[in-house]
């Protein structure tokens, strides 16, 4: 006799669904800031964790996952709805037109004369994934629309459909690059530290949401998301012990925005630190460093190869040229060792020409003002007075000073969970005290502190406090450049709304709200940041109504750099000191002893 037949019900999946539901809600603590047993009952702490608490047990991890994705990319689209960077602003035009006239000389001239082209107009000063990227988007933009990348004739253009176009190659280099970077970081760190699934949807919607990168990105226009996804990326590889692409993944960060610099040393402390302990290990060793300089190869082979191809065209890389070619810069010497009329002298001169427009050592110290030291101390002292050989060396001697602590705890304790302190505590000690940094810089420091959220207590009252603090400080130093392009509004917006969401002054002060057990640490939180609160609302306040003296026309910004500059410091002593704690490498007992012989 046949048996039943089966049940068309899946049992097991379903019991899987209830457990993970269970798990969710069981681990949500850092949501509520309660114990397991009052998150049933009690309210969330803050917006983010209210607007998703209704799905927070009935839904799977890959079925919250296209919410998100879909909610950020209208927030995104919506902000590019906003005017950009140089609309309507002869002479130049700004950045929107520095990155429609590198998709311009990329497809419209021979590789070997993009370096070398017209450099008093935009001329192109970025890594040469920069440069392949600008050519992809450029040859699509074509296709459309050949008008939009005429050369010199489409200088300055403003048409309606390219700007759609051009938000939209922003937005797909986005998801292609660095949204999938911070998904999957997001996932692997979380899971690194026992953070369950739910709390880190929000820590998601959280990271994502930051209002820094969108404005500098979807609203003043830029592509620093490839740049710092391939980051993440290379952080997330790390996470999983795929050190190789890790490698692969940072070159190709370099190769976009040599910004990156700011994390080389983090990425290379670690990955010295896995080759040395628990011992050498020689084979390791090796195999970084041989992807690591086959990568930097293939970065630049189609550089080589499109030279020496024009060369044999006879195609100059600088027809402006009638007579000698001048020196190489940085290295004139070379001249002296090299046949300029030997076939490899064409790409060396490229190779060069390459490094000299992307390090721009000629410009001083800096340009603009920004938060950063250098910036802060030439209002006390006016450093740049000073010879530019001995800017460049105290500029060098004060980063190393800075970033030598946080990769040296890195190197002694080769921690995953440490990674995103790391990195932020170097990269805030570049952004301080490094040689010509821009005020978007600070998306570099901003970015690892910010994927904190998705960490070991991510969403508690400390973290958020400091993250936070960090975020609306970076956006409001960059509120001089955003003004001066018209971009105001979308700043108010954006940054009130993360505030918002994650409870965060100004619109909210529930973030500070002392708890029993940590009472102390809390009010020394509040102490440091309710200040530069106070400061940046009375700022903006007197920036509206009181036009500064005529001696004194850049007053505001000379005091919007200050602050900043010292918020920053505070930021930086955070991460380090956090890194050093979280780290062990100064034994807890010695902090228990310290404790006794007080209390005797």
């Amino acid at each position: 006799m046949a048996g039943p037949s089966p049940s068309p019900h899946k049992p097991r999946r379903k019991a899987k669904r209830a457990v993970n539901a269970a798990s969710n809600l069981a681990n949500i603590t850092a949501l509520s800031d309660v114990n397991p047993v009052e998150t049933l009952v009690r309210a969330p702490s803050f917006p983010l964790s209210a607007l998703l608490w209704p799905a927070r047990g009935f839904v799977t991890e890959w079925e919250v996952l296209p919410l998100i994705l879909m909610g950020v990319g209208l927030f995104r689209w919506a902000a590019g709805l906003w005017g950009y960077s140089g609309f309507q602003k002869p002479p130049m035009f700004g950045d929107y037109e520095a990155q429609r006239h590198w998709m311009e000389i990329t497809t419209q001239l021979p590789i070997s004369q993009w370096y070398f082209h017209d450099l008093q107009w935009w001329g192109l000063d970025y890594p040469p994934l920069t440069a392949y990227h600008s050519w992809l988007c450029g040859k699509i933009g074509s296709l459309i629309n050949p008008s939009w990348f005429a050369l010199f004739s489409s200088r300055g253009l403003h048409d309606a459909n390219l700007k759609v176009f051009m938000r939209a190659t922003v937005l797909v280099s986005e998801y292609l690059i660095y949204i999938p970077a911070v998904v999957v970081f997001t996932r692997r760190f979380s899971r690194l530290n026992g953070v369950s699934t739910w709390s880190s949807a929000v820590a998601l919607v959280a990271i994502l949401m930051q209002p820094a990168t969108i404005l500098i990105d979807h609203v003043h226009f830029q592509y620093n998301t490839v740049m710092l996804g391939l980051v993440v990326a290379s952080m997330s590889s790390l996470l999983a012990g795929r050190n190789l692409w890790a490698c692969v993944f940072f070159v190709a960060a370099l190769g976009f925005k040599q910004m990156a610099l700011y994390y080389s040393f983090s990425i290379f402390s670690y990955l010295l630190a896995i080759c040395v302990f628990p011992r050498i290990n020689i084979s390791r060793f090796v195999a970084i460093a041989a992807t690591t300089a086959i990568s930097f190869a293939l970065l630049i082979l189609p550089i080589v190869v499109g030279t020496l191809h024009d060369v044999k065209r006879g195609i100059d890389a600088r027809p402006d040229l009638d007579g000698p070619r001048p020196p190489l810069p940085l290295f004139p010497q070379l001249a002296n060792y090299l046949d300029t009329e030997a076939f490899y002298y064409p790409v060396v001169e490229q190779l060069v020409q390459i490094v000299h427009r992307i390090f721009p050592f000629a410009r001083g110290l800096f340009e603009d003002k920004v938060a950063n030291f250098w910036c802060a101390l030439n209002v006390i002292v006016k450093v740049k007075k000073y010879p530019a050989p001995l800017l460049q060396r105290a500029s060098l001697l004060a980063t190393l000073a800075s970033i030598l602590p946080p990769n040296l705890v890195l190197f002694l304790r080769p921690r995953k969970h440490l990674l995103p302190l790391a990195f932020a505590a170097t990269a805030w000690g570049f952004f301080l005290f490094s040689y010509q940094v821009h005020e978007k810089s600070v998306l570099l420091p901003l970015m690892p502190m910010t994927l904190m959220l998705a960490g070991n207590h991510g969403l508690s009252k400390q973290i958020r406090a400091w993250v936070g603090f960090a975020n609306i400080l970076g956006c409001w130093t960059m509120f001089p450049l955003l003004k001066r392009v018209d971009l105001a509004m979308p700043y108010t917006v954006l940054t009130l709304l993360w505030a918002y969401l994650l409870g965060l002054p100004p619109t909210s002060i529930s973030v500070y709200a002392p708890e029993e057990t940590k009472a102390l640490s809390q009010w020394v939180t509040i102490f440091l940041h309710a200040p530069f609160y106070l400061a940046m609302a009375l700022w903006h306040v007197l920036e509206l109504n009181v036009v500064p003296p005529a001696d004194k026309p850049d007053l505001w910004t000379v005091a919007n750099v200050g602050i900043g500059a010292v918020g920053f410091g505070l930021c930086y002593i955070w991460c380090l000191g956090k890194l050093v704690v979280d780290s062990e490498i100064i034994p807890k007992s010695w902090f228990s002893k310290k404790t006794k012989l007080k209390s005797q």
